[in-house]
């Protein structure tokens, strides 16, 4: 564990961000704006007493959070709101020192609007290209599946994901409540994009323990794993993680808001990253917990300890983790080096 005496900014600090859902990166702000101005009711958790108070490790809480996700995702009704949202989510990634930006999104859920799974996809595909262009973050997008829908939808997301790798998907993903659908179900569906050259990316080790995990390593094949926390339970496991070099996007804020830890100090990130796992911190929903990727960081050096060689550590996993291509990865990890090499100036709170 190395002191951490020195205190370099950490929105100068290069990283990438892995685990950002395309609904919840939205800002406040704009959510309520946007429902303003599409005549969208927000409850009080939305508005006045954001962000909400959550809790999902039983059913009730999940419904709660996810009936918020959906109310969120009804004020994206128009193109110009999709451009909206991923320039201002690349404009924050770039005030937090990101230099690659890997949005996860379920084109299923905007597709009545937008005519269809690949009308959708193709509009966020040119939306983060558009962000990009504006704002210097490169995006790569995840198209990620739902795991309370059936297999068969992931199938028909993995084919749309495969027509589009190498043209902005990067990685195929799977979310939503893990406490409802096996990891093997989907099996085919992964299988299909990773004969694409798709990293695989489905969440686990959140709402339910190791065997989670295991069968998203053992079924899924995974390169990284959403969350993945609770591996910590199993000692072997967590070693099979650090051998096999699976990234876990971990994200402080959002473990401690769903209640899958009471406190973020009881959260094992650094027992983690002491048995040589690679991490890449992330935010999760934002729009739903509130902080973002610098007070990941923050988390990470005033309550755990790192100091600034550690942190650039879990920075350097970042981007060995991300779908990023090559230059981007050379750039942003020579910017790494760069930050350790300056002196510490105080990292404003």
């Amino acid at each position: 564990m190395e002191t951490p005496t020195s205190a370099r900014r950490l929105d100068r600090l290069p990283k990438a961000h892995l685990h950002l859902h395309f609904t919840g990166s939205m800002r406040h702000s704009t959510l309520v704006e946007l429902a303003e101005e599409h005549g969208v009711h927000l409850p009080q958790a939305l508005v006045d007493e954001w962000p909400p108070r959550l809790r999902a490790t039983d059913e009730r809480g999940w419904f709660r959070f996810q009936r918020l996700y959906d109310i969120a995702r009804s004020v994206l009704r128009r193109p110009e709101d999709v451009y909206r949202l991923l320039r201002e989510a690349a404009e924050d990634e770039r005030a937090a020192g990101s230099g690659w930006l890997e949005i996860q999104v379920d084109p299923s859920g905007y597709a009545a609007l937008f005519d269809g799974l690949t009308a959708t996809l193709e509009l966020i595909l040119d939306a983060a290209r558009a962000a990009e262009r504006d704002t210097g973050v490169p995006i790569g997008l995840m198209v990620a599946a739902n795991r309370t829908r059936h297999p068969m939808d992931a199938r028909a997301l993995a084919r749309l994901a495969r027509q589009y790798a190498g043209r902005g998907v990067v990685s195929f993903g799977l979310n939503n409540d893990e406490r409802r659908g096996r990891a093997r179900e989907f099996e085919a569906a992964f299988r299909i994009a990773r004969r694409a050259g798709l990293l695989s990316a489905p969440h686990g080790g959140e709402l339910l323990g190791p065997r989670s995990v295991r069968e998203c390593l053992d079924d899924l094949s995974a390169d990284r794993v959403g969350h993945g926390v609770r591996a910590v339970e199993d000692p072997h496991l967590v070693e099979r993680i650090a051998t096999q070099g699976v990234t876990l996007e971990i994200c402080p804020t959002s473990n401690v808001g769903l209640g899958v830890f009471e406190r973020v100090e009881h959260l094992p990130l650094r027992r983690l990253f002491d048995s040589g796992v690679q991490i890449a911190l992330g935010t999760d929903d934002p729009l739903l917990f509130g902080p973002r990727l610098v007070e990941q960081y923050r988390i990470a050096r005033e309550v755990f300890g790192f100091g600034d060689r550690e942190l650039a550590e879990l920075a350097r996993m970042s981007v060995r983790g991300s779908g990023a291509p090559d230059a981007v990865r050379k750039d942003l990890l020579a910017g790494i080096d760069a930050w350790l090499a300056t002196a510490p100036e105080g990292d404003p709170a």
